[in-house]
């Protein structure tokens, strides 16, 4: 089968970085499927989900697994066969290459070889979560995933935290009861947008504070990507300034010294400080996490 890129004659040895569908199969442009189907080679980050998406649109193209696990060993043979004219797509299970997937190492060899990289864009589940969460997106960073454990986890959720415009990071099914419980000290009362499925038949979108979106979420099913909007007017006000050590030491010794139940001791620290309970607690749990 002769196949033919019509763009640009010149277009042989190419990687064309192929943004896919993140759940309707109908979400795929017209370009990318005629890329697809013209290329030698789809590199793909898993051939038994890509096999789906070529066979709903009767593409043959040949694929070729190419994954966090073997991407070191596979670019020699991909640069070998791009700089022998091939024309390489490459895509991941769902959405665009090189966002919290694989591809960039790939694209970054491409890029030091002098091998043209072009792009096909498409369908995000970081943008399109962040569109209809109703934030405002300039600017807007994505995080990709969080750390599963240990002190990397707890850095990133502070480091989030510290980030005052808009941010969206993805989470696994398994794990973002955990994930939204642990942010909620960090958030305080900071407005969040948790979707799932997105594009697909049961896409569900909850609002509210990180506490309050944990309270609405039903059993977990499919990525989620969650979006944490910007900080409004949080720490920008005239109330004492606490730290969370204030707010941890002034807590222990009305809980530890005083034997104040928890509850009211929070309510005591919020009090003196002019600040809202929710803050206070926030505060206190961040500084335990610090410590540990």
């Amino acid at each position: 089968m002769i196949r033919v890129l019509h763009d640009n004659p010149q277009m042989s040895g190419t990687l064309y970085v192929v943004a896919t569908p993140i759940g309707n199969l109908e979400d795929i442009t017209l370009r990318a499927l005629r890329v697809l189907r013209e290329a030698d080679l789809i590199a793909a980050e898993d051939t038994r989900r890509t096999a789906k998406l070529l066979t709903h649109y009767a593409i043959d193209t040949p694929t070729l697994s190419v994954h966090e696990h073997n991407m070191r060993s596979r670019i020699p043979h991909l640069l070998e066969r791009l700089r022998s004219g091939s024309r390489v797509a490459l895509v991941t299970d769902a959405g665009v290459p090189g966002v919290s997937d694989p591809g960039v190492e790939l694209v970054h060899a491409c890029a030091e070889a002098g091998i043209p990289v072009d792009p096909i864009p498409g369908a995000s589940a970081a943008l399109s979560a962040a569109v209809v969460s109703g934030f405002p997106l300039t600017p807007l960073t994505v995080l990709g995933f969080p750390p599963a454990r240990g002190k990397d986890r707890t850095a990133w959720f502070l480091a989030l935290a510290q980030m005052k415009h808009t941010v969206t990071f993805f989470e696994a099914p398994h794990r973002v009861v955990r994930t939204l419980g642990e942010l909620a000290p960090y958030l305080v009362e900071r407005q969040i947008c948790a979707a799932r499925e997105l594009t697909k038949a049961h896409q569900e979108v909850l609002r509210g504070s990180a506490s309050e979106v944990l309270e609405r979420l039903g059993p977990p099913r499919g990525e989620f990507t969650v979006v944490v909007g910007p900080a409004f007017n949080i720490l920008e006000n005239k109330e004492i300034q606490i730290s969370d050590e204030d707010a941890l030491r002034e807590f222990g010794e009305l809980t530890n010294t005083m034997g104040i139940r928890r509850r009211e001791a929070i309510a005591e620290v919020a009090k003196k400080f002019g600040r809202s309970t929710r803050y206070v607690y926030a505060a206190v749990e961040r500084a335990k996490n610090a410590a540990r």
